[in-house]
């Protein structure tokens, strides 16, 4: 928060964290999210405690691109993302008031199911944490929708992804809209995409424009077709069983 921000504007800010890191610890207790014991890869261990390179995963230089075939040009002017669902507060954000949220940079590495892996990759976006405090998950909230501008040219099914709650509020995923010091390519999923990096990129739906809070589960475009719901790289989660 900057200087000139009220002291009541802050309080409820810090009401809002708070309210946060106590559905994530009631999320992760119920939850079976995988531990270091139980990962599965090669190399050192990342930040996260996890082998640097998820099992059956190789390392490439550049960053391949994958999607439904159909990319959407989103101007910044036109962009809009609604936080929905089961919130106290739903909202429509236009540029000017995503841009003025609290930023951050960070650094993650990239697992595509379809067994590729980019490292080191440079960010700078926000939380998507900052944008639930915001918004305000009711106590039934348990999971989450994300759909992009994009959608599939035979059908028109608009891209969509589903993550349990405790895991899209994990600190490094983030909306983005900067990579490598640059504005995030529209191939890529500019002007703003999500990034899940302790789960399998498709979970970070590209073009995003919604946010759905639930109280349950909801198959994704791909989760429909066989991929998993859970998407662990290090557990080798790619399809539902």
């Amino acid at each position: 928060m900057d200087e000139g921000t009220s002291g009541s504007e802050r309080g409820l800010v810090e009401r809002r964290l708070s309210f946060l890191a106590r559905r994530v610890a009631e999320l992760r207790e119920r939850g079976d999210l995988p531990r270091p014991e139980r990962a599965l890869g090669s190399g050192p261990a990342n930040r996260h405690g996890m082998p640097r390179l998820p099992v059956g995963q190789h390392e490439v230089r550049n960053w391949p691109v994958l999607d439904l075939g159909h990319h959407p040009r989103i101007e910044r002017s036109a962009w809009r993302l609604e936080l929905t669902g089961l919130v106290e507060h739903p909202q429509v954000l236009d540029w000017a008031t995503f841009e003025a949220l609290e930023h951050c940079d960070d650094e993650s590495d990239f697992h595509c199911v379809t067994s590729w892996s980019r490292m080191d990759n440079h960010w700078r976006g926000v939380r998507f944490r900052t944008l639930a405090a915001l918004a305000l998950p009711r106590e039934e909230a348990r999971f989450v929708v994300c759909t992009g501008y994009d959608a599939d040219p035979a059908s028109g099914e608009p891209y969509t992804t589903n993550l349990p709650l405790d895991r899209a509020l994990d600190p490094d995923v983030l909306l983005v809209h900067t990579w490598n010091g640059a504005p995030l390519a529209r191939e890529h999923g500019g002007p703003v995409r999500m990034i899940t990096p302790r789960l399998y990129a498709w979970k970070g739906t590209k073009w995003i424009r919604k946010i759905e809070f639930l109280a349950e589960d909801r198959a994704g475009f791909w989760e429909a077709r066989g991929y998993s719901s859970s998407a662990e790289p290090w557990l080798d989660d790619r399809y539902s069983s």
